[in-house]
């Protein structure tokens, strides 16, 4: 996103009016706290109509800036081509027809959305749902800080300082929506109450333009119109210097989001980080000297450069807290050079148009372009790179200086990289950190000079990519993220990754080298006794005939292999990648050779679950939540609700809750207690891991309506009863408490003194 205006404070003296300062302040912090409140508010509300992905804030960030473009646009327009009276009743009326769209609610019309082209018909949602409200938010800040400038208030000639009010609403609703209204308001009570914020904010409007009107200014007016206008080259620089950090915000934001939960707290957090920026770095003394910045940047870049060499770090809270400073630090000097480069207050909307331009550039590269161009996260360390080329001093090197021959032993470096390659030769890891090493060192040398720094970085990642131990056999991108088959070094083992978790793991080849053919082996945490396999020999053994099942999530397809004859199997699974990806028998052969004939549901589990007859499954399998990114809509009371209805009246519903980074049984718990049935959960102890042969202990929760329903499971020592805690506050489609499973997780591993 593109924050509104910078500071530059000027004296205030005696105003001819007492209260026009303050009813201008209060207009701009009311219309920046709608604006940003209602960004998190409509997304989670659009979220579970996506299978709750992280690219959905993307995607919406996307349209938050080309909205806020349009709004900045038309108060340029309209502040150049009818200032004055005609202003103020264009405004108040655009205003008055965006109220036509309160309360928010998602648009009719709109039914399930597509198998391809998500994106577009996400932005077209937004567009019809809240676009002219956003719209007429949008263009508040600029417009009220030019009409602020025609007063005669002495501070009058130099409104930039109005920014303060509007970071402070910006950032306020931001933070407070995840800790003060999202979980103690439902979305229902929170819609009508930013509507009457909504109409509140266009009484203040009104009134700001009719005190623009009495109290204008005429000698502020001279000065301004005297200053030199800003050059194309000027411009041009503005565009970029926005560009990148909001390019980067859409690239950290969708990787947390993806790492974690797709929820409001993960959203706001880079972009309060954002917002913070531009208060720091348009202050008249900021607190954060922007010498420092330029000083300190690379050394964050290079530590964000070794953990991607180093491989991903285990504990999330380092891993967010290393993303996140490193996004600070390099946004902090993006915005650092913005400030420098400001116009005269006549040029206020222009500056913020363009800005503006910048920021919507950046979105759109990052969150719409870059994943159709590249079919692997790449846009991350592009930015970091742009980020290196956004420092001050970016020029061609001059004759003589070095840099022409770090350039040409980059480059010879390469060409040798490249024949390696050629010639199937793969280096060592050890050989890899030594390059690395010893690039990285470079640094130290040319940190200040921005086009050899970014050389540097790039061969780094050039370098990276080409020692993979692990060979890539396929590889896709699409709105769900990025999917990729990899065989292990010996080629015996395949798997399917989402991200950097695993999705399921298939046996290629046997101890001796020779391919495995016909039913494959139940690995990874599908293994014969283990949790997943209890649940499936329960229900059968009770069921003492073929059963219906539903699996949530079909991942390589290996609980395929869970059906007997006789059997019915219903798979309902998202993203229609993996359905190709599970389905082709050159990649696996959990479906091919176990359930070739199984329908696989394309879609939302939840909205195609619900179009199922009801009591149609004696077994609902949700595996959906070993991922990073969860779907918390299909782990809430009226998510249990709905699967109970699909459920035979001794039915079991299975939940598979490995999970790295959230501690979810006690989720289950809660659920379960509210839709009055009962919640068993497995932690292993009766089979061991093994590492060598891809077999992992999984945690699994049960649920059942009475206890003869859970058959052999009831007398087990390691399925016991999981008891609700009290203190937790259950799960429901309005609330979530991710950052809660996180600390859970935390304290939990912390207590078994795991890393």
């Amino acid at each position: 996103m593109t924050s509104e205006s910078p500071i530059s404070a000027a004296p205030v003296q005696a105003a001819p009016f007492s209260g026009l300062l303050a009813i201008f302040a209060v207009a701009i912090f009311v219309s920046a706290a709608l604006l940003f409140a209602v960004q998190p508010m409509f997304t989670k509300m659009v979220l579970p109509q996506l299978g709750g992905a992280a690219a959905v804030w993307s995607v919406a960030l996307v349209f938050f800036q080309t909205a806020l473009l349009a709004g900045y646009a038309y108060a340029h327009l309209i502040t150049r081509l009818v200032p004055g009276r005609r202003s103020l009743l264009i405004h108040i009326a655009v205003n008055v027809i965006a109220c036509f769209a309160l309360p928010l609610h998602i648009a009719q019309g709109f039914g399930p959305p597509p198998q391809s082209g998500e994106a577009a018909w996400l932005l077209g949602l937004f567009a019809m749902s809240i676009g002219l409200p956003f719209f007429a938010l949008a263009a508040n800040g600029p417009l009220l800080q030019a009409w602020f400038a025609r007063t005669s208030h002495p501070a009058a000639k130099d409104p930039y300082f109005l920014y303060a009010a509007s970071n402070a609403g910006s950032f306020l609703a931001l933070v407070s929506y995840p800790v003060a209204i999202e979980p103690f308001i439902r979305l229902g009570p929170q819609t009508w109450l930013w509507t009457a914020g909504f109409y509140l904010l266009i009484a203040l409007v009104a009134a700001c333009g009719v005190l623009m009107l009495r109290y204008r200014g005429t000698a502020a007016q001279d000065e301004i119109e005297a200053a030199a206008p800003p050059r194309w080259s000027d411009i041009a620089w503005w565009v970029f210097l926005a560009a990148v950090p909001s390019g980067f915000l859409i690239a950290v934001t969708a990787h947390i989001a993806t790492d974690v939960a797709a929820v409001p707290l993960l959203w706001v957090l880079p972009l309060a980080l954002y917002l913070v920026t531009f208060v720091i770095v348009f202050q008249t003394r900021p607190v954060i000297p922007h010498s420092l910045v330029v000083r300190v940047q690379p050394v964050f870049i290079l530590a964000l450069v070794a953990a991607f060499v180093l491989g991903p770090i285990e504990s999330i809270v380092a891993s967010i807290t290393l993303h996140l400073s490193v996004f600070f630090v390099c946004v902090l000097m993006c915005h650092g050079e913005l400030a420098r480069r400001r116009p005269p207050a006549r040029y206020l909307t222009g500056y913020y148009m363009w800005i503006s331009v910048g920021g919507t550039i950046g979105g759109i590269a990052t969150g719409l372009v870059a994943p159709h161009v590249f079919n692997w996260i790449a846009e991350y360390p592009l930015l970091l790179l742009f980020a290196v080329l956004c420092r001050p001093g970016l020029a061609w090197p001059s004759r003589g200086s070095g840099q022409y021959a770090l350039f040409g032993a980059l480059a010879a470096g390469l060409l040798v990289l490249i024949a390696a390659v050629a010639f199937d030769l793969q280096p060592g890891t050890s050989l890899l950190y030594v390059i690395v090493g010893l690039l990285i060192g470079l640094t130290v040398h040319f940190w200040q000079k921005p086009l050899s720094f970014a050389a540097i970085v790039a061969v780094v990642f050039v370098v990276n990519l080409s020692f993979r131990e692990n060979q890539t056999i396929h590889l896709v991108r699409n709105f769900f993220g990025v999917l990729s088959v990899v065989d292990s070094s010996n080629g015996q083992y395949r798997g399917l990754w989402h991200g950097t978790t695993s999705q399921g793991t298939q046996k290629m080849r046997d101890d001796d080298g020779n391919p495995i053919k016909g039913r494959p082996e139940m690995i990874s945490e599908f293994f014969e006794g283990a949790g997943i396999d209890q649940v499936f020999k329960a229900v059968q053994a009770r069921k003492n005939g073929p059963i219906d099942y539903a699996v949530i999530g079909l991942g390589t397809g290996t609980l395929a292999c869970q059906r007997r004859p006789g059997d019915t199997l219903t798979y309902y699974e998202i993203d229609p990648d993996i359905v190709r990806i599970a389905s082709d028998p050159k990649l696996f052969g959990f479906v091919a050779e176990c359930a070739p004939d199984a329908p696989i549901t394309v879609g939302d589990a939840r909205l195609k679950l619900a179009d199922a007859p009801d009591a149609s499954y004696d077994l609902i399998m949700i595996d959906a939540f070993i991922g990073a990114a969860i779907p918390v809509h299909l782990l809430t009371r009226e998510a249990i609700a709905l699967y109970l209805r699909k459920l035979r009246p001794d039915g079991l519903i299975a939940m598979h809750i490995s999970n790295k980074n959230l501690e979810l049984a006690s989720v289950v718990a809660g659920v379960a207690e509210a839709n009055g049935v009962i919640a068993r959960v497995y932690d292993g102890g009766d089979v061991e891991e093994d590492a060598e042969r891809y077999l992992w202990v999984p945690r699994v929760a049960a649920i059942a309506r009475r206890e003869q329903d859970f058959g052999a499971l009831a007398k087990s020592e390691y399925w016991p009863v999981y008891e609700r805690d009290a203190s937790q506050r259950v799960w429901s489609d309005d609330y979530s408490n991710v950052v809660g499973a996180v600390l859970r997780n935390l304290r939990n591993r912390n207590q078994s003194g795991g890393n």
